[in-house]
């Protein structure tokens, strides 16, 4: 078991060091998107229905709920639930946007690499040429894996979370 995660590690490390040092800001990117992507579903899952049920047994505890204030404090609460559902939202889009644009910083170092080479060296050594071009292409692919993975991740929270919201307005009538 140990051996084998050797040589995954072995691998990451070679697939990071032939994509170049910003294949290590994507990978950082990456990271923080996803840890900001778990605790949004770990908060949905279990930190706002408890936080809900409390909303609603307040709401139901009212004695009236028709007048203006009543609808104003009832607008007030799911408004502060909406906030608290959607906190850190725009971070994770952000960083979904960012990726694709790290990737393309990496295609332009990894360029200037190839170019370097070519100054140097001329056109005639393919090797080292191609050690620039890895460093161009892999943080562009690893960019947009990233960004996919963080949009289709993103897109289901959101729709979770309008649900959610829903339910809450749903649960606390006003009539």
């Amino acid at each position: 078991m140990m051996l084998y995660l050797m040589d995954i590690w072995d691998s990451v490390r070679g697939f990071m060091a032939a994509g170049g040092n910003v294949l290590w800001l994507v990978a950082f990117v990456l990271f923080v998107m996803w840890a900001l992507m778990i605790e949004r579903y770990w908060y949905l899952k279990w930190i706002s229905p408890k936080k809900h049920r409390a909303i609603i047994a307040a709401w139901d505890a009212r004695e009236e709920t028709t007048s203006w204030y009543a609808h104003r404090i009832r607008e007030a609460w799911v408004s502060q639930a909406s906030q608290e559902l959607n906190d850190r939202m725009l971070m994770i889009k952000t960083l979904v946007a960012i990726c694709p644009m790290i990737g393309l910083l990496g295609t332009v170092t990894g360029m200037i690499s190839v170019f370097d080479v070519m100054a140097v060296q001329g056109t005639s050594n393919a090797r080292l040429m191609a050690a620039g071009i890895s460093m161009a292409t892999m943080p562009t692919m690893a960019g947009m894996v990233a960004a996919l993975s963080g949009v289709f991740v993103s897109t289901r929270l959101d729709q979770q979370m309008k649900i959610r919201l829903e339910k809450l307005k749903d649960r606390m009538p006003h009539h």
